[in-house]
């Protein structure tokens, strides 16, 4: 018989994509919003309501649930729901699972890179590196707190923290947005170019999941983001290379940015390296390690 796997955040594309490598394997169930197919189970974050069919004989929760972070200016109310989508979401599913008595072999939760705070710096931040102190680290902090009560309180025999960076897809997200004004000629580095952008491709990210899944050794925090370094105005570039573009406009100032984004233009001006040296000891192999072919791929340029 086929472990049970509960995967939150249903609607986003990390969620459908790691369903599909799953579900040969597994039995895999959503929780969403509203329920469109037979393996879907409804939960409602703000009402703190759930279906508890949705954990009946599970073994595993993969939890992706979150309000994207670069979708809307930070205002106030946004930032109370961009932490609410990932702490309260997951309260939700600690309290039911304890009130059920339901014991999970693992609880994989996303996280982000974020963790280590938005600037940029020469240093090339590792798991057990101090934490920042803006509201990105502070979304991140309280996430993972969520996830580690998991074991703390005994409902999971392990906790994996996946620290996310940047997500490459060629459907949505910032390739998307980034190729639109290159493809259009106009593409240019933001800010001084020179702030660092951990990426990952989706199809490696979604195998990081994977591989935490089936390496019960693996627990704690793991940055899922590609060996290769790269700069804004270096990603920029490559962009234009593998899409056959020239990148001849001066870069987009800074003050344009916040004018713009408000408090969120800090995501795009600012940003370090992390290491995946920790997923890699763990014996995670990255099938897209250089941006290179990582954009080849996405951009169907080959």
């Amino acid at each position: 018989m086929k472990e049970i796997i509960v995967i939150t955040g249903a609607s986003g594309s990390v969620a459908k994509v790691l369903a599909k490598k799953l579900e040969n394997e597994y039995s895999v169930r959503f929780l969403t919003r509203t329920k469109k197919h037979e393996n879907d189970f409804e939960w409602n974050i703000e009402k703190g309501t759930i279906d508890e069919k949705a954990f009946e004989n599970v073994n595993h929760i993969i939890h992706l649930a979150g309000a994207n972070i670069s979708e809307k200016r930070w205002s106030d109310e946004r930032k109370k729901e961009i932490i609410s989508s990932r702490f309260d979401s997951a309260q939700l599913i600690f309290r039911t699972l304890q009130k059920k008595n339901i014991r999970l072999k693992s609880f994989i939760s996303a996280s982000a890179t974020g963790i280590y705070g938005a600037i940029t710096s020469q240093t090339i931040f590792r798991e057990e590196d101090e934490k920042g102190n803006d509201f990105l680290s502070e979304v991140v902090i309280l996430w993972e707190k969520a996830a580690d009560e998991f074991s703390e309180k005994g409902i999971a025999e392990r906790v994996v923290k996946i620290r996310t960076s940047v997500v490459l897809s060629e459907k949505d997200g910032a390739l998307k947005k980034m190729a639109v004004p290159v493809k259009l000629g106009i593409g240019s580095p933001i800010g001084t170019g020179r702030q660092y952008i951990p990426w990952i491709h989706m199809d490696d990210l979604c195998e990081v999941y994977k591989f935490a899944l089936k390496n019960e050794n693996m627990s704690g925090a793991y940055n899922a983001s590609a060996p290769q370094h790269t700069d804004n105005e270096n990603f920029t570039k490559e962009i234009a290379e593998v899409l056959d573009k020239s990148t001849f406009m001066p870069n987009i100032p800074g003050f344009m940015m916040k004018i713009l984004f408000g408090e969120l233009s800090v995501v795009l001006l600012e940003g370090s390296r992390t290491s995946s040296e920790k997923l890699q000891n763990a014996g995670f192999t990255f099938k897209f390690p250089e941006l290179k072919s990582a954009l080849k791929d996405l951009l169907n340029k080959k």
